[in-house]
């Protein structure tokens, strides 16, 4: 991904990249900030109207104003979703015959962080090469000419596209059988836009429904990446409210992570795997996932005898691939499932709705313990590795050759960073945009296999 620190602040600069951008509210992030990289984008854009959501942080409504002034100024016309899940701005763009859509979040980050998410008209990320034209106008902003008022401004109408996509994932599942057995689902919304979509999907699908964090006011009450360790205050209320499964979002609701009944933490790496599973047992086709998500889904589609294609990472290049390949679903280890059936951006109602189809597919509810407990058996380890700020350029890739050169027995790939496979398990290395480090993923059969690949790693990149 190509990123740029724009408008530097000494602590936490703006984050531009090919996709969108992120910064702290009232420092790098301002309503004239969110303006012009508005402004930006719609100068790209075919005519047509602009899509704006928001994720439910308190921020939101102030830049969702911004964008919308400085649009509408220039004569486009504005369909306004209000708080919205990121694939919910998806299916509207596209629904709705739309130029392109933004939406408004931060997505994982915390509440004084917010950002924009770009969307193209065919309801997904922008992909790179869109991404770079908004890059080079935000930061050369064209001549006053191409952004002078309009004779006539554009103007702005809400919409509410919760029952479009809401009847776009109930169509991939066994509505009748889910109604059957009646699962017991319990929700972290996390005080996102989550709730806005789940609540009337799951009571559509005759599910008996608990939420907690439903209001979309970004009141956070734990750190809004759907870990294991933010969420472990969290995990014994699905015990406690009797629930047959626990269900985890992100801010803006692209990802799942996914809990048993009795509140273990099944995780994010595994909702796809455990989607993926239940897709092609009815339609099988080609899979993608990126460079860095667990191997579990390249095992399943082994069994399943279809292809599963690598990407690089980030969910751009996903779907990318996935549109080259012609798969049939696709994603990331981050939870976050793309079926091209509803929309071609991460989505977790659609995680949640393959799931719930799997467990209601018998004459009895399936456990999520007994799905899990059939998912291959790998073990996976993520890792960061603080480096000298001038590792970059050629003493990056000095570093990169280092690196495989500790894995002889391994088939190396730079697609994004460095990847070594050898049978039985893989290793990642990628240098992180916003800091000076190397994040190091490893899978592998044994936790002592993947901690020997990443010391192995660790050792090459810190020898000068």
């Amino acid at each position: 991904m190509n990123v740029t620190a724009a408008t530097p602040s000494a602590a936490e600069p703006l984050i531009v990249s090919v996709s969108g951008l992120r910064g702290v509210v009232g420092e790098t992030l301002t309503a004239d900030v969110a303006a012009r990289y508005a402004r930006a984008f719609a100068g790209t854009l075919p005519p047509g109207p602009i899509v704006i959501g928001r994720d439910g942080r308190a921020s939101g409504p102030m830049l969702a104003a911004a964008i919308a002034a400085a649009v509408t100024k220039i004569g486009r016309d504005v369909i306004d979703l209000g708080p919205a899940a990121t694939p919910t701005v998806g299916v509207a763009v596209r629904t709705l015959a739309a130029a392109g859509g933004i939406q408004i979040s931060a997505s994982h980050n915390p509440a004084r962080y917010n950002g924009l998410k770009l969307f193209s008209a065919a309801g997904r990320v922008i992909p790179a090469v869109a991404g770079r034209e908004v890059l080079a106008r935000f930061e050369s902003p064209p001549p006053d000419t191409e952004t002078a008022a309009a004779a006539s401004p554009g103007s702005v109408r809400t919409h509410d596209a919760t029952a479009e996509h809401v009847r776009l994932v109930s169509a991939l599942v066994d509505v009748a059988a889910i109604r059957r057995q009646r699962p017991r689902v319990w929700l972290d919304a996390g005080h996102g836009a989550g709730s806005c979509v789940a609540r009337p999907l799951l009571e559509s699908l005759g599910c008996d429904v608990v939420i907690e964090g439903a209001e979309p006011d970004g009141q956070f009450e734990h750190e809004p990446e759907p870990t294991a360790e933010n969420l472990a205050a969290l995990l014994p209320h699905i015990r406690q409210q009797h629930a047959d499964v626990g269900f985890f979002q992100d801010p803006d609701a692209d990802r799942l992570a996914i809990a048993t009944a009795a509140g273990r933490y099944i995780g994010e790496e595994a909702t796809l795997a455990l989607c993926v599973e239940g897709v092609l047992a009815k339609t099988p086709g080609p899979v993608v996932i990126n460079c860095s998500t667990s191997g579990m889904t390249q095992v399943i589609a082994t069994r399943h005898g279809v292809p599963c294609h690598v990407s690089a990472v980030g969910e751009a290049n996903v779907v990318d691939r996935m549109l080259a390949t012609g798969a049939i679903i696709g994603g990331e280890g981050n939870g976050g499932v793309i079926d091209p059936r509803v929309v071609l951006v991460r989505d977790s109602f659609v995680a949640m709705a393959l799931l719930l189809d799997r467990m209601c597919a018998g004459e009895q509810l399936a456990s999520v313990e007994s799905l899990a407990a059939a998912l291959p058996t790998l073990v996976m380890k993520k890792t960061k590795v603080g480096v000298s700020a001038g590792l970059r350029g050629p003493a990056w890739a000095r570093a990169l050759d280092r690196v495989a050169a500790a894995f002889p027995e391994a088939q190396a790939d730079r697609l994004d960073g460095l990847r070594v496979d050898w049978p039985g398990g893989w290793l990642l290395v990628r240098a992180s945009n916003t800091e000076p480090i190397v994040r190091i993923v490893a899978e592998a059969d044994t936790e002592a296999a993947v901690d020997a690949a990443i010391a192995r790693a660790a050792t090459a990149i810190q020898v000068a």
